[in-house]
């Protein structure tokens, strides 16, 4: 070879390395390629779910009772009736002051004036008189004493008491109380659920409470007479009531 024809060889090679390699095309049915510092991300796997409801009970001793007591008299005529059962409900509010029950806790719910019919046989009915009736809500913080109230406002006047009802006025220890027993009760219906099922329990998804305040509500309705000694009361105890709603992730038990 000539040392001309060598020389332009060279220089040829020279030239084509100097060249940059361009990449080749992908096929038309390639996926494109990732983007520089793409990571795999793989589907997580799908999880059976169990979904448990738990009960959770507490109890609380009352501190207040509410009592409504009312005031019955009878005239010959409206305006009479009217004026008896006044003196003898103011009577009665007084009696309720002296014993230590504040204004607050005093309230008048009802008050009515109806006649008083006869119904004589074969006859038109009569009017023979009219009867006035005055009810008052109270609250008694002091239940030690409740009896004793009672018994002074039927001797000051009161003749009739419809229904004592018992209750608490700050729930908010009990109704705790309660929740973390719902919420202990649904974890153990679910491990026991899961564990029937081959399964294990796995993470807690979802949870959600509604309380509910429940109770003894004793009550009573009477036409008293006033009695030497104190008229007992039992006022038991309060339950209080939750339940929540729990949702957990199931996994095969080998994991």
């Amino acid at each position: 070879m000539s040392r001309t024809r060598s020389i332009a060889l060279a220089a040829t090679l020279a030239a084509l390395a100097a060249t940059p390699v361009l990449a080749q095309a992908p096929a038309p049915n390639d996926p494109p390629p990732p983007p520089a510092g793409h990571q795999e991300h793989r589907p997580m796997p799908h999880h059976a779910k169990l979904t448990v409801t738990g009960q959770g009970m507490s109890s609380a001793q009352p501190d207040l009772a509410q009592i409504t007591v009312g005031v019955s008299t009878e005239a010959t005529t409206a305006a009479e009736a009217m004026s008896q059962n006044a003196t003898r409900q103011s009577a009665v509010i007084e009696a309720l002051k002296a014993e230590g029950i504040e204004a607050r806790d005093i309230q008048t719910s009802g008050l009515n004036l109806s006649p008083k019919m006869q119904y004589p046989d074969g006859q038109a009915p009569q009017l023979v008189g009219y009867t006035a009736q005055n009810t008052v809500n109270i609250r008694v913080r002091d239940l030690a004493g409740l009896g004793t109230v009672l018994d002074k406002l039927v001797a000051t006047g009161a003749n009739e008491i419809n229904g004592i009802s018992f209750s608490r006025e700050d729930m908010n220890e009990a109704q705790d109380q309660a929740r973390a027993e719902a919420v202990k009760d649904a974890r153990r219906r679910a491990e026991l659920m899961a564990e029937a099922a081959g399964m294990r329990l796995g993470e807690l998804r979802s949870l959600s409470d509604s309380p509910v305040v429940e109770g003894p509500r004793p009550m009573m309705a009477m036409r008293a007479e006033a009695k030497a000694d104190a008229t007992p009361i039992e006022a038991g105890e309060l339950s209080v009531s939750a339940q929540v709603t729990a949702i957990y992730d199931m996994l095969p038990a080998g994991n």
